[in-house]
């Protein structure tokens, strides 16, 4: 099989399908500590950033010069957010455990945290590096979300809905219990997995837009091929 640009893009779409997927099905799942399906579940979120990484550089690869300096923005940004992110998520299955019998309250300090209840002791640094992976999140899913809607090479559609998801889920965040929360998951999963489904079964040479506009014409009365 010989390896090309485009073909390295649409199967970055396929990543990025994973990556909303797993994000909308286990983001919002949790289990007790030192249990084999808190090592399981914390595992694929640490995969929810390494698929995202390659499905967000497809997606940009695809339209870098149709979402101009807003698109690289957003691209740079979610780019340290899953970065970050995927450091954070490695921790909690590898380090925390072997800290339950020696420090309970760092522990839970980390969990909260990570949850948005808050956490009983101080993080640090550790605390701000969170926030500000918070904030690369939303700020990045609005830009990007706001190029790839008109650059109109994607379905707008899932643009509109990455560029609401990230300051929805700041809003949420910031005003509501955590419970609901997690149902961000969903239409930012949503939105990855629409994104990347069009990507990955994009004809070559013909943006989506395009194909979309032509299927509507093809079945008006009269114009048929």
């Amino acid at each position: 099989m010989q390896v090309t640009t485009p073909r390295l893009i649409r199967w970055a779409g396929l990543s990025a399908m994973v990556a909303g997927i797993i994000f909308t099905v286990v983001q919002p799942t949790h289990a007790p500590i030192n249990s084999s399906t808190f090592f399981i579940i914390t595992s694929f979120k640490i995969s929810i950033s390494i698929f995202g990484l390659l499905g967000i550089a497809g997606l940009y690869a695809r339209q870098v010069e149709e979402t101009g300096w807003s698109g690289l923005a957003g691209y740079l940004l979610l780019t340290i957010y899953y970065a970050v992110q995927m450091c954070i998520s490695f921790i909690v299955p590898t380090v925390l455990p072997l800290l339950t019998a020696v420090a309970p309250t760092f522990v839970e300090s980390v969990l909260q945290l990570s949850n948005g209840a808050g956490s009983p002791t101080n993080l640090g640094s550790l605390t701000t590096i969170y926030a500000l992976a918070s904030i690369l999140y939303v700020l990045g899913s609005l830009l990007f979300g706001i190029a790839t809607f008109r650059a109109r090479i994607l379905p707008r559609g899932a643009a509109a809905l990455l560029a609401v998801s990230g300051p929805l889920a700041g809003t949420m965040f910031a005003l509501l219990p955590y419970q609901l929360v997690q149902l961000t998951s969903i239409p930012i999963g949503a939105a990855l997995v629409w994104l990347g489904y069009a990507l990955f079964f994009e004809r070559r040479g013909e943006p989506f837009e395009s194909l979309r506009n032509q299927e509507i014409i093809s079945q008006e009365p009269g114009k048929a091929a």
